[in-house]
């Protein structure tokens, strides 16, 4: 008692929460000072990975109730809600709550950390929204009135539950940087998971099958979709207004056991064109030696250059890195894409319009006859679009462009299962770069971190392989919302064709005595370059598993 007493007189000399003082006076870091408290005052302990698991409970407490009393209202995976607090000693939100939360929620613990991390990237959307609603330079006027804006003004305001369910769901969603929202009907309700950094995360859930179906109605309404129409796929698009900038989200809606279910591509162009400004290779991570490459490839006069790898890898971002860098001006420079993800200052860019006719195959016919010197095809995903890019190739023109495969050496069988004549192909073509995204480590919560010998063993490793090797891994924070990885960084490898390599190609040589040539002629490949960002420490072993083959 005489430790809470110093504690509390400290508390109100200093005008500060009790449990800081408290802290400082047990000398115990965050988590032995949550532990030792949870246990003196009885209530569970929430970690940050366990807060981000949660999703906020927006229509029983409106953000700023959160931040005025430094708690937060989160439901979690089951849909209880919990209310989490940092100082079980404050009165006056235990007097506030028994006022206003006239439902039944569990109380849990926290630290102040934690909790501020959490509110603060909230405030930063909310004080970046009210500078811009005013109708300052830079807000972008709203000429639809069907644009659904997304502030916590407007979510707080929203009278229907659905509505303000649907709308802090997407808010969030943009503020995590998800890509993909995902609503997976269940036989008691609905699975909320977003994509970040390639991967998926459940935040939280649906508690009743009917707010399921009210949630997707919601969604086909914003879509203008046939709400009565629940066996068959739909697909549709609508936008958003959030900080003043408008981002479109493509829906896709297909039929389930247990109803519908719904994903949601977020294409916020803005802040791909942030991202996008200076963009070069090396920005991407890829290591200069492959950079160099690259440019070397980028830089021929003529021929082709093929960027593989599967949906989501990155594979569009390089080609525009490549060109970027490459454009000076000098050279007329057309794509055609399906779709524009970003335009190119000086280039000319054609989306594809299938609807109308426009394929890649028509497109590029009449890209030939617009003289250009570079050409980018977004995807080859057919016998015609290859033979024409690659006879583009043989005509003088270098030609970008992208194709689904595992690994450089898949493109061949690729090309030979459209019907591509080898012996033209590997005229036209000048290399292959094959390249996958791998999760970086948080650089605020990260820390050295040894791995188990089973996960060595499961790895192909040995423990005299990785004498020396820096194995570190995140620990989740309010940075990474709980997830040890902050952003992603390309690995590649690269096979340039020499004549060897030619020969060996239109022989149908076996894939062994090809990869053979290959590294001899300076291939490295994708699981040795996840290798070395482990020894570096930039990711870890079970992330580079996840990604690439164990040899």
């Amino acid at each position: 008692m005489g430790l809470m007493r110093e504690a509390q007189d400290r508390a109100t000399v200093e005008n500060r929460p009790m449990v800081e003082p408290l802290q400082q006076i047990l000398e115990l870091d965050n988590t032995q000072f949550l532990e030792a408290l949870g246990q003196r005052v009885g209530l569970p302990v929430v970690s940050m990975a366990s807060i981000n698991s949660m999703v906020a409970a927006m229509d029983l407490m409106s953000f700023p109730d959160m931040l005025r009393h430094e708690c937060l209202l989160l439901r979690d995976t089951e849909g209880q809600v919990n209310l989490i607090v940092s100082d079980p000693f404050d009165q006056k939100l235990r007097q506030w709550a028994d006022a206003n939360l006239d439902f039944a929620y569990s109380k849990c613990l926290s630290h102040r950390s934690d909790i501020t991390a959490y509110l603060t990237r909230q405030e930063k959307g909310l004080r970046a929204m009210e500078s811009l609603g005013g109708g300052q330079g830079g807000s972008v006027p709203l000429q639809d009135e069907s644009v659904e804006e997304l502030s916590f003004r407007t979510i707080s305001e929203d009278a229907s539950p659905v509505i303000k369910f649907v709308n802090s769901t997407l808010f969030d969603a943009l503020r995590a940087g998800a890509s993909d929202i995902h609503l997976e009907s269940t036989s008691a309700g609905m699975v909320i998971k977003y994509r970040i950094d390639g991967v998926l995360s459940t935040v939280g859930s649906v508690a009743t099958s009917d707010l399921a179906e009210q949630t997707i109605s919601r969604i086909k309404v914003m879509s203008e979709l046939d709400i009565s129409e629940r066996r068959v796929p739909q697909d549709g698009r609508f936008r958003v207004s959030l900080q003043a900038r408008l981002i479109d989200l493509r829906v896709s809606i297909i039929p389930s056991i247990h109803g519908e279910d719904a994903v949601l591509r977020i294409l916020d162009k803005q802040s791909l064109s942030d991202q996008m400004k200076g963009l070069q290779l090396t920005t991407l991570g890829f290591d200069e030696d492959v950079a160099a490459v690259l440019r070397g490839l980028a830089a021929e006069p003529y021929g082709m250059m093929l960027v593989t790898g599967p949906t989501g890898s990155g594979k569009t971002t390089t080609l525009y890195a490549a060109i970027s860098e490459i454009n000076t001006g000098a050279e007329k420079i057309v794509t055609i894409e399906d779709p524009v993800e970003y335009q190119l200052p000086g280039v000319l860019q054609i989306p594809v319009n299938e609807k109308k006719g426009l394929t890649f195959a028509r497109g590029l016919r009449s890209i030939l006859r617009h003289d250009p010197d570079k050409i980018m095809v977004g995807e080859i995903r057919d016998s015609e679009t290859a033979q024409i890019a690659i006879q583009s190739a043989l005509t003088g023109h270098l030609v970008f462009t992208t194709v689904h495969a595992n690994n450089v050496f898949d493109v061949i069988g690729r090309f030979m299962h459209m019907g591509v004549d080898m012996y033209s192909l590997v005229s036209a073509l000048n290399g292959v770069l094959a390249q996958r995204l791998l999760r970086v480590n948080c650089k605020h919560c990260e820390d050295d971190d040894y791995p188990a010998p089973d996960l060595l063993k499961a790895s192909g490793l040995h423990e005299d392989d990785v004498a020396g090797w820096r194995f570190r891994a995140g620990r989740g924070c309010g940075h990474c919302r709980g997830s040890g990885f902050k952003g992603r960084k390309a690995i590649a490898e690269v096979l340039s064709l020499n004549d060897e390599i030619r020969e060996l190609i239109v022989a149908r040589a076996p894939i062994r005595q090809l990869k053979k040539a290959a590294q001899s002629n300076g291939t490295r490949l994708l699981r040795e370059s996840a290798l070395d960002l482990v020894r570096r420490g930039e990711t870890t072993l079970s992330e580079i598993n996840r990604v690439t083959f164990i040899a």
